[in-house]
């Protein structure tokens, strides 16, 4: 029965991997002007973390959520008591903005480190009070708030008030991960490792509380390795700016590779394991350590971490890419610790209620690991369609849903139990859409979702030739900051495009937004500027710092004086209706 229920999750996971892993395209609707519901709380929409607070400085951060903004010049420190001397704060660079009530202001929609310097000398305790202020892109301005934060006398990691700003974690995310953790334990490559590392900690004392105890000396040190590794991508990672850097192909397709690498593993073509020379390390380590005792439990927690970790690195990392971009050490640690305890759960349950609540091995494991297989192989092709044409995608994600065909025996004329029967239908479908996929690959498609006979790419191309040539396209700093200034010297509109190659959803604009009969008559008279990152080289990432992107797709309006309207600001995939309303406002603005 486990069969046949990861089966039909297969029937859906293929053609869903085209919509998600494969196109990786967002909703057709982000970007699109939301109404007041949306506003998000002060405390929600700009976080505060305190980082660091050493003898000479204090390290803050303010993480502003998608789509606000907080203003430079309404940032404002002091101490209290008043006799406690801050030093000047210098605050980075940010985004010049024309406001309707400041005039022109500098303005932050990432990330902002703020260093304090601290009073020399003054080992004190005392309050630093943070002022700052923001606004919603979509227009709503928040009044100024008012933080304050508890710096101790001696060097502390993070303080803070009780109604001071949290770290950006919630419950909720704790208990996601939580759950990811303990989904993790049941992969094949550490299910059977739960009988032997119970075997060598608790050494038969299961049960009771000397069970409990052993386990759980076991399981935090696990868990409190993953957790140092979330506070680092949490302090370091956002600085690191992944989404955008991870874009190139000397990055996706040796990414890709690994994938396949452990799909391969997973369908059993060979076994994956450690270098021989880490292996016998540990192995001596694990082996020499006494079992039965709190301290040998602990460092077996230590040494399974490293053992473990090769084998879920998957997940893992896809966790560590969620937790970088949040900017929280904190946050990352707490989710990475849940994470670990997630893993640890089921020997604790084992330790303490005994080995028959363990799940059996059995003919199921099999079905997970091709299982697994099946969609690591889905987020190899995913990857590589990012640096691959479309139809080339189109081809591997037939490939793969005809070899998941072959596998449910969908040509095997032989009798057949009623189960295998509707296993063969499963795979007459996913044969079906392999067969659609080929056709429309050989025909200039590129949409998983449509991969049958559609309109023909010179019919495509034949309606962009005429708009395509108004747009200049630019590749480095240089050259978009000279096209800006040559429209505000003329007095017009810019509308800037960020594209690349490797980018499905720019693709889409391109030809479903930018094209479109009401989109072009709105954008008359405007300088249409694309810049084309496709290299993804320093010089451009630091463009993308500069205008605080992670990466294209992005359209962007500027005014006539070349001042960008940035509550028109579009991020990610937009449908035609929805950027024609945004050229409409921005038009009421330049």
């Amino acid at each position: 029965m486990r069969r046949l229920l990861l089966l039909m999750c297969l029937l859906f996971a293929v053609p869903a991997l085209g919509a998600g892993l494969l196109d990786n395209r967002p909703s057709a609707t982000l970007g699109a002007i939301n109404n007041s519901r949306d506003f998000l709380p002060v405390s929600e929409a700009f976080k505060l973390n305190l980082i660091q607070s050493t003898p000479e400085n204090i390290k803050l951060r303010f993480v502003p959520t998608d789509g606000y903004y907080l203003y430079q010049h309404r940032f404002a420190f002091k101490a209290e008591p008043a006799d406690v001397a801050l030093g000047p704060v210098q605050l980075p660079p940010g985004e010049p903005k024309h406001d309707e009530y400041f005039g022109d202001v500098q303005v932050y929609h990432g990330i902002v480190d703020v260093d304090v310097p601290r009073p020399a000398n003054d080992p004190r305790a005392f309050t630093l009070v943070v002022t700052y202020q923001g606004c919603a892109d979509k227009g709503l301005c928040y009044p100024p708030e008012t933080v304050r934060l508890n710096i101790e006398g001696t060097p502390v990691a993070d303080a803070a008030t009780p109604g001071a700003p949290t770290a950006s974690w919630s419950w909720r995310e704790l208990a996601i991960f939580f759950l990811a953790g303990l989904g993790l334990t049941f992969t094949p490559c550490v299910l059977p490792m739960l009988p032997i590392l119970s075997g060598v900690v608790l050494r038969g004392q299961v049960g009771g509380w000397r069970g409990f105890s052993l386990s759980l000396a076991y399981v935090l040190p696990m868990a409190a390795c993953f957790a140092l590794l979330g506070a680092l991508m949490g302090m370091f990672g956002a600085q690191l700016n992944l989404q955008a850097r991870l874009q190139s192909a000397w990055v996706l397709v040796p990414f890709a590779m690994f994938f396949a690498v452990f799909a391969l593993a997973m369908f059993g073509v060979f076994e994956l394991k450690l270098p021989r020379a880490l292996s016998n390390r540990l192995d001596y380590v694990a082996n020499n350590t006494q079992g039965g005792s709190l301290w040998g439990a602990a460092v077996l927690g230590v040494v399974s971490s490293l053992l473990v970790s090769p084998c879920v690195s998957a997940p893992l990392a896809g966790a560590l890419l969620y937790i970088s971009a949040s900017g929280d050490a904190l946050g990352g640690g707490l989710k990475l610790l849940v994470l670990g305890l997630g893993m640890g759960t089921p020997l604790v349950i084992v330790a303490t209620g005994g080995a028959a609540w363990l799940p059996k091995s059995g003919p199921w494991l099999v079905t997970v690991k091709n299982a697994i297989g099946v969609l690591l192989l889905g987020l190899a092709i995913g990857l590589l369609s990012r640096v691959l044409p479309g139809p080339a995608t189109l081809l591997l994600v037939g490939f793969l849903a005809a070899g998941v065909s072959l596998f449910l025996g969908t040509l095997e004329f032989i009798d057949k139990s009623p189960r295998q029967r509707l296993a063969q239908l499963v795979g007459l479908f996913l044969l079906v859409y392999a067969l659609m996929c080929w056709y429309g690959a050989l025909s200039g498609q590129g949409d998983p979702l449509k991969p049958g006979p559609g309109q023909t790419p010179s019919a495509t191309q034949g309606s962009a030739a005429q708009p395509a040539s108004q747009w200049l396209t630019v590749s480095t700093p240089a050259q978009l900051d000279a096209a800006l200034a040559q429209a505000k010297a003329a007095g017009q509109p810019l509308l800037l495009d960020w594209y690349a190659d490797w980018c499905i959803s720019c693709k889409v604009i391109e030809h479903e937004v930018l094209n479109n009969p009401r989109v072009l008559d709105l954008l008359k008279g405007y300088q249409l500027v694309r810049f084309d990152i496709t290299a993804s080289n320093p010089e451009q990432r630091a463009l993308l710092d500069r205008y605080q992107l992670f990466g294209p797709p992005a359209l962007m309006f500027f005014d006539k004086k070349g001042s960008e309207i940035s509550d028109q600001r579009v991020i990610g995939e937009i449908n035609a209706q929805d950027f024609a309303e945004r050229v409409v406002k921005a038009n009421d603005q330049i």
